[in-house]
């Protein structure tokens, strides 16, 4: 093989591999199911064709069946005439058309079967071309989903990169700092303005139950014994007041009202003797 007809192969086998490599399914489809929507055109302008010449062959029957019929007449006509030389040209040219009918039914026959093929050629295609638009939307279905596919999998391939979480434990170590530099600064803020007392306060209210909620841990885990149970105090002593026995302040109440009701009753008497000596 010559220098030229392998350097032609090697830039033809080039192309053939650009052109698989641009092409568009879908576009490709699209453009089939196009390129055969055309042909069915173009077939069904030729079955058209081919139903015009069988009618006009069997038109051609038709006048030439008309034609040696009408030369039978004029034939009969010459004998009734008595001019039988004329009655045998008329019949030679019946004959001639009668060859002329069995000619044309001949290729009448033959047309009228090829038109038959013809349209059942024509609705296979059509159904062949129904097939292919069903099976363009199948495809195109799947092309799709392998697309998704495809992307998916880049996409959880772009994650499995160890360079992606090394961005996330970067971002996230960088806000770590952001956040202790903030904190920093607050406490800076504070010390300068002399509010630490504040925030010991708050500091100490925040963690108060800590050691408590430990130690009730601790007691429930058995780890330091149950705490014992506290003393209960004893109630106050009260007077006990013996039954019958009233205290001296009521008693001395009762003998006050006594004599004021004695000093009443006397003052009363007086009276009504002073009033009997009148």
């Amino acid at each position: 093989m010559g220098i030229f007809a392998r350097l032609a192969t090697l830039i033809k086998s080039n192309l053939n591999d650009l052109i698989s490599r641009s092409e568009d399914p879908e576009k490709m489809l699209n453009q089939v199911v196009i390129d055969m929507g055309n042909q069915l055109i173009e077939a069904k302008k030729q079955v058209a064709l081919s139903i015009a010449d069988e009618k006009r062959l069997a038109k051609q029957v038709e006048q030439e069946a008309a034609n040696a019929a009408e030369w039978e007449r004029r034939a009969m006509l010459a004998i009734k005439a008595g001019d039988d030389q004329l009655a045998k040209e008329a019949l030679a040219r019946k004959k001639e058309h009668d060859g002329l009918v069995t000619a044309y039914k001949d290729q009448w026959n033959k047309q009228k079967q090829a038109v038959e093929q013809l349209k059942t050629a024509l609705k296979l295609l059509n159904n062949k071309i129904e097939e292919a638009k069903r099976k363009k939307n199948v495809l195109l279905a799947r092309k799709k989903r392998a697309e998704a596919q495809k992307a998916i999998q880049e996409t959880m391939s772009g994650l499995n990169n160890a360079s992606a979480f090394e961005t996330f434990d970067r971002m996230a170590a960088k806000i770590d700092q952001m956040e202790a530099e903030a904190e920093a600064a607050t406490e800076l803020a504070e010390e300068a303005t002399g509010d630490t007392l504040a925030a010991r306060f708050g500091k100490l209210e925040a963690t108060a139950g800590a050691e408590d909620d430990l130690m009730a841990l601790k007691r429930k885990m058995g780890v330091v014994p149950a705490e014992p149970p506290k003393e209960v105090a004893a109630p106050a002593p009260q007077q006990v007041r013996v039954a019958g026995q009233a205290p001296a302040a009521s008693i001395q109440a009762e003998q006050d009202e006594l004599a004021a009701a004695l000093a009443e009753l006397e003052a009363e008497e007086q009276r009504e003797q002073a009033r009997m000596k009148r």
